[in-house]
């Protein structure tokens, strides 16, 4: 984590501090390397990158990109390669921690998602702008030699992704142009995919964990499936306003208030139990279908509207799929994969900020801004409150790669939630 300029390393088990850096000036992003063995800090605002090793604290490295400023630094998957993005995108800078060699890379394109790699750390894709025409560009990460250079045809091309395996890219148009190609390694389009031609059009891509199938989300309110042989739609996922299938099962957050032991009524009243006279719990009912939820009519005349799929996620089993329509803030949607059908809706009492899969079995976590954390399996709902004084406020949570434990993120403070794992 980091305190303005300080960067503060502790141990996940036990959170003991490890150690502390010092940075120039404030911190705006970190990142670890793929070993855990440097971590990498941008200096936006001064254009510059610091790196630390953990196995020799004295050891130190700085990056600094001049007058030609930067916007964007990450880790190459072998975590001694550091990828800089100048500012006005005009080219991406890989400085080498080992021989200390340089190479550029011209025309990155600015769009939500330009750089990405394989997820074996093999190849490199960048999307490219040049000529007012998009273009992608893969290269072998070991020596960043230029392995393919094609053109798409994208009008202004939003992102690019690789499937998990690594064989197939995909890339979406913009928002105004409905359209999905899919592209394999040495460039060569193997299929293309537009469910409508005028309305706006591709919000959210997720790919399976085995690759399989590919989820489209979009304005129109549906999630379309792909199937990895003919890279034809196998299925629609409908979002309405109205459950009514027996099928589904709907939990629905539910506020109460905490019953309080006369007995341990008194004057003046501890701290503990100030608490909890003035501090509300919640739980899951399942609900009786047809139910209907919290619809929001999105502003039509405002940039961004608050309508379509934007957030989609597989499980890592690959069994389930998690999605949230930006008209139903309140829900999230979880589909079984096997058989192609709604099997939960979670109604919760306020915006779902973020959710997040277990990165080991089929649980989901899930935040909304609240002091609390919220989490599905096939077995069932749980509320976790998190403990505490004051109003800590998740907005953002992650994972550990083990599956025992979460990082809680509100704005200005962390916590770290631990769990139990089960006895088979």
């Amino acid at each position: 984590s980091c305190v303005q300029h300080r960067l503060v390393v502790r141990d996940a088990s036990s959170l003991q501090l490890l150690q502390l850096y010092t940075c120039l000036d404030q911190i705006q992003y970190i990142e670890w390397s793929s070993d855990s063995l440097f971590i990498l800090c941008a200096l936006y605002k001064r254009g510059i990158v610091q790196v630390w090793s953990l196995e020799q604290p004295a050891w130190h490295c700085r990056i600094d990109e001049g007058s030609a400023g930067l916007v964007a630094s990450c880790w190459s998957p072998d975590g001694r390669h550091i990828l800089n993005t100048t500012e006005f995108h005009l080219r991406i800078t890989v400085w080498s921690l080992c021989t200390k060699s340089v190479s550029y890379i011209k025309y990155p394109k600015a769009c939500q998602q330009g750089v990405v790699f394989t997820k074996d750390g093999r190849y490199m894709a960048v999307a490219e702008r040049r000529d007012c025409k998009d273009f992608i560009s893969i290269f072998v990460c070991n020596n960043w030699q230029l392995l393919r250079h094609f053109d798409t045809e994208t009008q202004d091309l939003s992102g690019i992704e690789w499937a998990p395996n690594g064989c197939v890219l995909a890339a979406w148009d913009t928002c105004l142009e409905y359209k999905v190609l899919l592209y394999s390694l040495d460039g060569r389009l193997l299929s293309s995919f537009r469910a409508y031609e005028w309305p706006l059009g591709v919000k959210s891509i997720a790919w399976s964990p085995s690759s399989q199938f590919l989820a489209i989300g979009s304005f129109d309110e549906k999630v379309r499936i792909l199937n990895h042989v003919t890279w034809k739609k196998i299925t629609e996922l409908d979002h309405p306003a109205t459950i009514a299938s027996k099928k589904t099962i709907v939990y629905k957050e539910v506020e109460k208030s905490p019953t309080v032991d006369t007995e341990r009524l008194s004057f003046p009243p501890t701290r503990e139990l100030a608490s909890s006279l003035f501090s509300t719990q919640s739980k899951y009912d399942i609900s009786q279908v047809p139910v209907s939820l919290q619809y929001v009519k999105p502003v039509a005349d405002r940039a961004n509207p608050k309508v379509g799929v934007g957030m989609l996620a597989f499980s890592a089993d690959n069994c389930f799929l998690a999605t949230k329509n930006d008209n139903i803030p309140n829900a999230v949607w979880i589909w079984d994969i096997r058989k192609l059908k709604l099997s939960v809706v979670l109604e919760q009492l306020c915006t779902i900020q973020c959710f997040q899969w277990d990165p080991c079995q089929p649980r989901l976590a899930v935040c909304t801004g609240t002091s609390r954390v919220y989490l599905w399996s096939p077995a069932g709902c749980v509320v976790v409150q998190v403990p505490g004084e004051g109003d800590f406020q998740i907005v953002s949570l992650s994972w550990h790669s083990s599956g025992d434990s979460m990082v809680l993120l509100s704005k200005d403070n962390f916590c770290v939630c631990y769990l139990e794992r089960e006895e088979v």
